[in-house]
């Protein structure tokens, strides 16, 4: 199976709505999202436009019959930014797994290359999964193209097939990385051993300057050249055959660095071995110093560091492995009266499969046959296992546990729930947050400019010293430099926080939808509710029987739930349930009738019941006076009253109401306490919203407002500055959740189709909304750690190796150590970005 995983998606901005989703190239402040927006707004036919600064993409509305997209192009291209890519045309993404990749040049350089192809709209290339994603007309190239481009750019793509623009599945793709990264470990930790193997006796022979018998002199010189040079040509050719690649293309990476290092320490020592004369001696018989052990345990630490670097790297993707192990390998298949045990792959939709308890069912598909309860915990978070019978839904990797069920398969492969979930969260991982931005500029200039410090510092302490012994030191200074100085640290720093960041918040359920989305969310200061189905329930609940004089609160329910029961709307559904949970059986009513708007009747026992409003029950002849007071203290606090007669006479009131979730008002608690402004949006009567929002202990509340008004609402707030998260249900709240910095959807693990926010909740509901946002500001925070320290090694490290400490100190570091501290840095970065995976609720 190859490693290669190709998305089909459509990606044409212009839709049959008339709207449009540009992206854009260029903007790098808010007056540039500005310009833009006063751009498109002076197109004729366009009717509303928003520009994301974090996103780079524009969203506009507008009259298909007056503007285009190409007329939305030219109008951004004409304010002086790029809409890349063709404005109208399918492309298609494709991943292609990457090796040889060491630093932020690498994927500057591979960038660079697959842009350049023509066809491709955006390329994105992260040094931790090792993976490149591509957008590219499939009219005007090809994914062998690609690969060409990566491989002359001097790396390869490990196992490529020309695979259709189709989903592979997430099981066979997570095992091909697993595989590629296997080997790459393998190797690794071979050369190493036999680095070290080699390094170890020559660190001892040159540090114990002829000490140890048999060691002195010719021998011993020659000693250290035997064992230094199988390493440096040996485990050390990778960095060799790299750099001459980088070198081919006009380019300097870190295997530049180590092998300039290296080859240096190397050379100089060969020369000073056998041809000692062409070194003039200020002392009598003084031999010129060597430095074998330098260059051989500069490999030797550089190839541990990458071990210690790949091992870790393979942690940043335990939650999606995990995710994947969830699946069974195979599944029992009904078909003419026998059972076959088959691969999962082979399954198609309408296929008969058994499942027994114990087992994970194997993928999507619909109960046909047998009663049992499914443990859906890994996709809803829900302890609790879940009663399935005949026809109900079940899922990919959730636990069957008590009975025999016979599923009809309805989803395979790629479009299962699950695998939705791990593509999703594959493609967060592999995205970029855009504090990546500076380390990119930076490590773009950063290997040119340690190569001219390296050289600046050769001829300086040449200057300082042109005996053979200031030479020797000028060479030390020079490949100390050029070893310490290793942009990996600042190319891991973003891409390993956000990898582990988004797995871990896979494992909390919730679903981020890339780094642009995490760095947006850790900003947040303002929380938009959705009320119906995000602060609620969602579906109303009996709440409140107020008997009137001479009945007893069970007699009217009973009247009430008889007559209810012949009605299928949700307010009486929610009456005949609430009577059921209090333990009464339901009667039946007859001669039922209905005015919509206004209330039923029907007859229950031979008695005449009209529930339904007090102008309603005026006209049936009630006089429903006396519970009107009742029945607007109830509206205050958020109930939806209705007036009971029985025979012609008032008997009392029911209420229902859309009750607050659970845990809802803890939810707004802890946002408060971080510093978070939240208020409700609501398309409810402003006096009903004001009662659910007094019980949260939310004092702002936007109410009667309509769903495609809601974005207008995050609109103004973004106007006044504020940075907002708008959280909805992912459906009717998509215009508003796309147009706020972050949209949050409530979901379940079952409904992805929440394609318009930057968020999914998948389990716990609105109480996961803290956590999600305290993720977020943790995991950016440990970006801005890993940049400080990357940035801050190499401002201090580079001195050091220089030689800015002999002047007071007269110490000098040596390139032994400089080669420890530059792998250090890199395992310095994961380790940190690791710490994420222990990240629990509560913390910011």
């Amino acid at each position: 199976m190859s490693s290669t995983a190709v998305i089909a998606r459509t990606a044409t901005p212009e839709d049959a709505g008339g709207h449009a989703e540009l992206p854009i190239e260029g903007m790098t402040c808010a007056s540039c999202v500005v310009r833009v927006e006063r751009a498109l707004k002076a197109v004729p036919g366009v009717e509303e436009a928003h520009v994301n600064l974090v996103t780079g993409r524009a969203r506009v509305a507008f009259d298909p019959a007056t503007a285009s997209p190409a007329a939305l192009t030219r109008a951004i291209e004409g304010a002086g930014y790029a809409v890349p890519g063709p404005a109208a045309a399918e492309t298609t993404s494709i991943e292609l797994p990457i090796a040889g990749m060491t630093c932020a040049n690498c994927v500057r350089r591979i960038e660079k290359a697959l842009r350049a192809v023509p066809g491709v709209t955006a390329a994105s290339v992260n040094l931790v999964t090792q993976r490149a994603t591509v957008d590219f007309a499939p009219g005007e190239t090809s994914p062998r193209v690609l690969v060409e481009a990566i491989t002359q750019a001097g790396y390869s793509v490990p196992e490529f097939e020309a695979a259709p623009a189709a989903r592979v599945e997430a099981a066979a793709r997570a095992e091909a990385i697993a595989q590629s990264e296997q080997r790459e470990q393998r190797g690794l930790r071979r050369d190493f051993i036999a680095a070290a193997a080699l390094s170890v006796p020559l660190l001892v022979v040159a540090m114990s300057h002829g000490a140890i018998p048999g060691t002195e002199g010719t021998f011993g010189r020659w000693l250290q050249f035997v064992l230094a040079t199988p390493v440096v040509f040996g485990p050390g050719r990778r960095f060799l055959r790299l750099a001459w690649k980088a070198l081919r293309h006009g380019a300097a990476d870190m295997n530049t660095l180590v092998s300039i290092g290296t080859l240096a320490a190397w050379v100089y020592s060969t020369v000073a071995l056998t041809l000692p004369g062409l070194f003039p001696h200020a002392e009598h018989g003084v031999l010129p110093h060597l430095y074998f052990e330098a260059a051989a345990a500069i490999i030797s630490f550089v190839l541990l560091g990458k071990l210690l670097e790949t091992r870790a790297r393979r942690r940043l993707s335990d939650a999606v492995r995990g995710l994947v192990a969830l699946v069974p390998k195979t599944a029992r298949r009904l078909g003419d009266g026998r059972e076959d045990d088959v691969p999962v792959e082979s399954l198609v939709p309408g296929d008969h499969v058994l499942v027994r308890p114990g087992e994970r069912i194997p993928s999507d598909g619909v109960v046909v046959r047998g009663v049992s309860a499914v443990d859906e915990s890994m996709l809803t978070g829900e302890s609790i296992p879940v009663d399935k019978a005949k026809d109900a839904q079940v899922f990919g990797g959730t636990l069957n546990q008590s009975g025999a069920l016979v599923v009809r398969v309805t989803h395979t492969g790629g479009d299962t729930a699950l695998a939705r979930i791990v593509e999703a969260v594959e493609q967060a991982q592999g995205s970029r947050a855009p504090i990546a931005r500076l380390a990119d500029v930076v490590s773009s200039y950063f290997v040119p400019i340690v190569l001219g410090i390296a050289v600046i510092t050769l001829l300086a302490w040449v200057a300082v010293d042109a005996t053979a012994a200031g030479f020797a030191v000028a060479i030390e200074r020079f490949v100390a430099v050029l070893v310490i100085a290793c942009p990996c640290a600042l190319g891991l720093a973003t891409p390993a926080a956000v990898a582990v960041g988004t797995g871990r918040g896979a494992e909390l359920g919730i679903l981020v939808k890339g780094g642009a989305a995490l760095e947006a969310a850790s900003r947040v200061d303002t929380v938009l509710l959705d009320k119906t189905g995000t602060l609620t329930e969602g579906k109303p609940a009996l709440t409140d029987v107020v008997p009137g004089a001479g009945w007893s609160g069970a007699e009217l329910l009973a009247l009430v739930a008889a007559v209810e029961r012949e009605s299928e709307h949700p307010v009486a559904r929610a009456i005949v349930e609430g009577a059921e949970r209090r333990g009464f059986r339901v009667a039946q009513a007859s001669d039922f009738r209905m005015e919509p708007g206004f209330g039923i009747a029907g007859t229950v026992d031979g008695r005449i019941v009209h529930v339904g409003t007090s102008a309603w029950l005026g006209r049936n002849g009630v006089d429903a006076a006396s519970l009107e007071a009742e029945a607007e203290r109830l509206a205050e606090r958020g109930r939806t009253p209705s007036f009971v007669a029985v025979d012609g006479l008032l008997a009392g009131l029911v209420a229902v109401a859309d009750r607050p979730s659970e845990g809802a008002r803890q939810v707004v608690a802890d946002l408060k306490e971080m510093g978070i402004e939240v208020a409700m949006v609501s398309g409810d009567r402003r006096r009903t919203a004001e009662a659910i929002a007094a019980e949260l202990g939310i004092r702002r509340v936007i109410a009667e407002v309509r769903p495609e008004d809601k974005a207008r609402v995050v609109a103004d707030e973004r106007a006044r500055g504020r940075v907002v998260a708008m959280v909805g249900d992912g459906v009717n709240d998509a215009p508003a959740l796309a147009g706020a910095h972050v949209g949050v959807a409530i979901g379940t693990g079952t409904d992805i189709a929440i394609a318009a926010a930057d968020i999914a909740l998948l389990r716990g509901g609105i109480s996961s909304l803290p956590v999600a946002l305290q993720l977020a500001r943790r995991t950016l925070r440990t970006i801005r750690q890993n940049l400080f320290w990357a940035f801050v090694y190499n401002v201090i490290g580079i001195p050091i190796a220089a030689g800015a400490l002999y002047l007071w100190t007269g110490w000098l570091l040596s390139p032994v150590l400089a080669s420890a501290a530059m792998s250090l840095s890199s395992v310095s970065v994961l380790a940190n970005s690791l710490r994420l995976r222990r990240f629990a609720a509560g913390g910011v």
